[in-house]
């Protein structure tokens, strides 16, 4: 099979933007085995409730679910695992002494193919108030109707009497 060049989402965490805000995003690749790529290429991946964390100067992520693989039989794994990530083990110390001093949060916020590999991009993260989401709740409408409003403007805007 040959290898495409390019970028495929499996898979996105929009609860993470609404949970969090996301201040720094690292690229970084995942230790899989042969039957969760499989998975994974049919998109069989979600990110909802998963978290990273540093454990013996590895980054491991916790929470991801890939659901089993077919035609897998025996090979398949638990799809609740945790998964090592691979990172330089400067960006993992920085990371770890953000995490522990200034209280912030690491969460996979995509999941996608480049160049024929699986990575995950996960971000740094400060927990949100309610107040806060709320406040991007209405921001969110208010561009909405923004954008519905300008869209009518230039349907009519093309019928001349």
């Amino acid at each position: 099979m040959a290898i495409t060049k390019g970028i495929k989402v499996i898979a996105e965490n929009r609860k993470a933007h609404h949970d969090y805000f996301i201040e720094e995003r690292y690229e970084c690749g995942v230790v899989l085995s042969g039957t969760e790529v499989k998975s994974m290429r049919a998109g069989k991946c979600n990110l909802k409730d998963s978290y990273c964390q540093v454990k013996n100067g590895e980054m491991w992520l916790i929470g991801v679910h890939i659901s089993p693989y077919e035609n897998g039989n025996r090979f398949n794994l638990d799809p609740m695992r945790s998964r090592k990530l691979l990172l330089h083990k400067k960006e993992i110390v920085k990371l770890f002494s953000k995490t522990k001093l200034d209280g912030l949060t690491l969460v996979p916020t995509k999941c996608y193919f480049k160049d024929g590999r699986v990575k995950f991009e996960i971000g740094l993260a400060r927990g949100k108030k309610n107040y806060d989401k709320r406040d991007s709740m209405a921001q969110r409408d208010a561009r909405m109707e923004i954008d519905r409003a300008m869209k009518n403007k230039s349907r009519y805007d093309r019928i001349k009497p």
